[in-house]
């Protein structure tokens, strides 16, 4: 009998292998199929420019030699991405790749989207740089349209260059303006490196052996495979606990992502964020959605994906897909909160430059002409359909 379900296995891995080569290899790859002739990627009226820099292997050695020993990279052999155009990029020998992972989820608009180059190189030929100790129309007309995307009174904003930055300026927004110190965070969540936010992060691949700061990690809420499965309430009640036992009773905020990126691509359980809300305000705290990963339409349904929650927070962090590419971040919060900045200089350097405000405005700009939140909603349900087929098949196989 454990013979016979030792080679039942086998064979449902050995169909599966071979099922999701075949599907891989139909849909997306370039890849030469071992059963069937070579699938094509779609035809796309572009042409790279000839490549005559130095060759993969030269620049590896580069990187292993010059850069830090802490980068890493994909496949065995790490591919030369020389050029990339809208959905597409280009290796050292004009190879065409689906760009399926944007960036990291950076890519919001395509890879040089011709109307986003434009408004960049045309604000670099007026003025490259200037802080905001002068004024320039740029940050003002950015500020202003982004913060019409926020609901209820999110319209104060602040740039930044990154995400691991937004999320450092909205926890001392959190402490200054809460007057409390601990800050609650989910596990298996990601909020950034630096030295401040990875305290907030809570995946050990991610943390060095530093001083975390106060920070309480609660259960994640994950619908799947949660101890709690898809009720939000054991999970909240976890939240309230930490504050009633792990605190003075006060916290400082809570932070979340609404889908955790780099934990896996983990929705929260329905409702969660309402309630959690409710306990952290209630107890002096702040809430904070990072939306580095989810803001600018990519959920489908919403823009932000704190809506999906049926909530508004007190401060949302933005990067990544905000610039398309640009090192810029953002934090929106209420004028209130705000205010609490004001006791001291608060200043950044390259925050809102004129080339990076020039840059978002015309990614918020494309998102909206080219419908890319409803494009984002079309190709998104596709996806999951088909891999609720995969799911199934695999449910009839394993019966």
């Amino acid at each position: 009998m454990a013979l016979q379900t030792q080679m039942l296995r086998r064979n449902v891995k050995e169909a599966k292998a071979k099922f999701w080569w075949n599907s891989l290899c139909s849909s997306f790859s370039t890849v030469p199929s071992p059963i069937d002739s070579p699938p094509q990627l779609p035809p796309f009226d572009y042409q790279p420019k000839p490549y005559k820099g130095p060759s993969a292997d030269e620049i590896l050695q580069k990187r292993k030699k010059f850069l830090g020993p802490s980068l890493f990279y994909y496949y065995q052999k790490p591919l030369n991405i020389v050029e990339g155009k809208m959905q597409y990029l280009f290796d050292e020998n004009g190879r065409r790749y689906l760009d399926a992972f944007a960036g990291i989820v950076t890519v919001s608009c395509g890879h040089c989207h011709p109307q986003i180059l434009n408004a960049i190189m045309e604000q670099s030929k007026l003025l490259q740089h200037a802080t905001t100790i002068y004024l320039n129309h740029t940050i003002g007309d950015f500020a202003e349209t982004l913060a019409a995307k926020m609901p209820g009174n999110l319209k104060v904003v602040y740039f930044v260059n990154s995400g691991s930055e937004a999320n450092e300026l909205a926890m001392l927004m959190a402490r200054l303006y809460s007057g409390n110190l601990e800050m609650i965070s989910l596990r298996n969540s990601y909020h950034g490196g630096s030295s401040g936010t990875i305290g907030l992060t809570a995946l050990n691949t991610w943390k060095y052996s530093i001083p975390q700061g106060e920070i309480h990690h609660v259960i994640n809420p994950d619908p799947y495979r949660g101890i709690f499965g898809s009720d939000p309430t054991g999970y909240a009640k976890d939240v309230q606990d930490h504050i009633d036992y792990g605190t003075s009773g006060k916290v400082a905020g809570f932070i979340s992502e609404t889908i955790q990126g780099v934990g896996g691509a983990v929705e929260l359980a329905p409702g969660y964020l309402k309630l959690v809300y409710d306990i952290v305000r209630k107890a002096g705290g702040v809430c904070i959605a990072d939306e580095v990963q989810t803001g600018f339409g990519r959920t489908g349904s919403h823009y932000w994906g704190f809506e999906t929650q049926g909530v508004i927070p007190d401060i949302v962090t933005m990067a990544k897909g905000i610039g398309n590419g640009l090192p810029l971040g953002a934090v929106v919060t209420t004028p209130e909160i705000a205010q609490v900045m004001a006791q001291k200089i608060q200043f950044n350097t390259f925050g809102g430059n004129p080339v990076c405000s020039a840059g978002g405005l015309e990614v918020l700009r494309v998102i909206d002409q080219e419908k890319r939140q409803e494009h984002c909603a079309a190709v998104g349900s596709h996806l999951i359909g088909r891999l609720r087929e995969l799911q199934r098949s695999h449910d009839s196989n394993l019966s």
